[in-house]
């Protein structure tokens, strides 16, 4: 259940105008404290994030579910039923039994997953699968594989390409 002060900031969002996905920052960000505070543990940073938007969208972020194809077909089912109920387009089927279970796990679970470390290097690994799909990142992989004298010649290389086509 989120936190009142945590339902109260994305609102805030909302009326500023702000992304869905900024407003369920909020939640995440809820998710992570939480922790880290030893309320629970996670599996991983992915898992905590994944928890978060999942709380954001029972709350009535209006959090998409994620494309056919970006993640499994479980985590796109269980989205869409939770964003359904957020929307108020379904009612909520309360399972205590399972909740309890979940609760149980998650105890369990690790805290390391919400450290300072594991959210940089999840935040690192995410930035470069988006950039993996610009220009930039072939270049910036041919500039790590050169070195010094490579990378030299290839500027060489480059201003007499520009040169020549008069570019």
């Amino acid at each position: 259940m989120p936190d009142k002060h945590t339902i109260e900031r994305a609102e805030a969002d909302k009326r500023q105008g702000k992304a869905p996905s900024t407003q369920a920052g909020e939640f995440v960000r809820e998710e992570i404290d939480k922790i880290r505070h030893g309320e629970h543990g996670a599996r991983s940073p992915q898992q905590a994030i994944a928890i978060g938007l999942s709380e954001a969208r029972r709350a009535g972020v209006a959090l998409r579910p994620p494309k056919k194809g970006k993640t499994t077909e479980s985590t796109r089912k269980s989205a869409k039923y939770v964003y359904a109920v957020g929307q108020h387009r379904r009612k909520a089927r309360r399972w205590p039994r399972v909740a309890r279970a979940v609760s149980r796990v998650l105890k369990r679970e690790s805290r390391r997953a919400a450290s300072h470390t594991a959210l940089s290097r999840q935040a690192r690994t995410a930035a470069s699968r988006r950039s993996a799909n610009s220009r930039a990142a072939p270049a910036r992989r041919a500039a790590r594989v050169k070195g010094p004298a490579g990378r030299s010649a290839a500027a060489r290389k480059a201003a007499w390409t520009r040169k020549r086509l008069g570019g």
